[in-house]
């Protein structure tokens, strides 16, 4: 809380209100206050009259998580129907302050945390919100396992996603109507299956900015067919471009053969089977003191 504010308080006649600022993970900011005047903080304009409010908060010292929720009322200008189905306010940033509408830089912040789950019903919407503590309470960690662990692309992974050969921008030409399944007349230049466990982004059209993960990607007599793990949840219509990335299924022969990025591996496939704990003496196994292999497919050589 700044001293202002605290003077302002203090003073026996406020002029309060409450700040939103909601950050999206396709970079849109938004802001709103149930003031009747539309108030810039921090070069956002929070705008009056979108609908949007919150129950009590109510927070806890220590980790518990805060408990609270957001409603509002689905506005053309603000918060879209289509934008809440497509999921671009799922684990939106939020920040709640308390301010003087006639200085509002004079603020104290209430709450900051992420959108959970949202309900919308009719021209209504309800948010659950999330504080800070909350990933703290969600399984962390590396395991080790026989696949990689890491994901195509990220920091531990260090192969880039834009090198040549690797993706393909293409139109929509044909789409199921559940927008899971596209197909095109051809993919050249990529060996079928190639996108298979990889990624779809949409690059233009009204579902600009949203992903989705692709589960296979097959030769098809006359063409090539995508189909997604779950479909697109915004509209799309033939023309919109989009980027396939080459997929990943984490196994030690794809890093070294697709990808070239064995050193970078991060999986045990020599680890031994569940069974290995409770192994016996048989006839049809003779000890002959040679160390026991455990390849995942194919010969041990694809993994050493």
């Amino acid at each position: 809380m700044t001293i202002a504010l605290s003077e302002h308080l203090q003073s026996g006649v406020t002029g309060l209100c409450h700040l939103w600022s909601v950050s999206r993970r396709d970079g849109a900011v938004l802001g709103f206050t149930d003031h009747d005047c539309d108030l810039e903080v921090e070069g956002v304009i929070h705008r009056a009259g979108s609908g949007l409010t919150a129950s009590a908060l109510q927070q806890a010292t220590g980790l518990a998580v805060d408990n609270s929720e957001a409603v509002g009322a689905l506005s053309d200008a603000a918060i879209t129907a289509e934008d809440l189905d497509a999921g671009r306010y799922d684990g939106a940033e939020v920040r709640i302050w308390l301010a003087n509408w006639r200085q509002p830089a004079e603020r104290r912040e209430l709450f900051r945390g992420s959108l959970g789950e949202v309900i919308r019903r009719g021209a209504s919407f309800r948010a659950e919100l999330r504080g800070l503590s909350e990933p703290l309470g969600q399984p962390a960690g590396f395991a080790y396992t026989r696949n990689c662990s890491t994901v195509l692309g990220d920091g531990r992974c260090t192969f880039s996603l834009l090198t040549p050969g690797y993706f393909c921008d293409i139109a929509v030409q044909q789409i199921s109507a559940d927008r899971r399944e596209f197909s095109f007349d051809a993919l050249p230049g990529f060996d079928p299956r190639w996108f298979e466990h990889g990624r779809l982004e949409v690059m233009s059209g009204e579902a600009t900015g949203l992903v989705a993960m692709i589960r296979s990607d097959d030769q098809r007599q006359g063409g090539r067919r995508i189909v997604l793990w779950e479909g697109i949840r915004a509209a799309l219509m033939p023309g919109d471009q989009l980027r396939l990335i080459a997929g990943c299924s984490k196994q030690p022969g794809i890093c070294r053969g697709k990808f070239n990025n064995f050193n970078n591996f991060r999986g045990f496939p020599h680890l031994p089977e569940e069974d290995w704990l409770t192994s016996y003496p048989r006839s049809d196994r003779p000890a002959t003191g040679e160390p026991r292999r455990f390849p995942l497919s194919g010969s041990v050589n694809d993994f050493t």
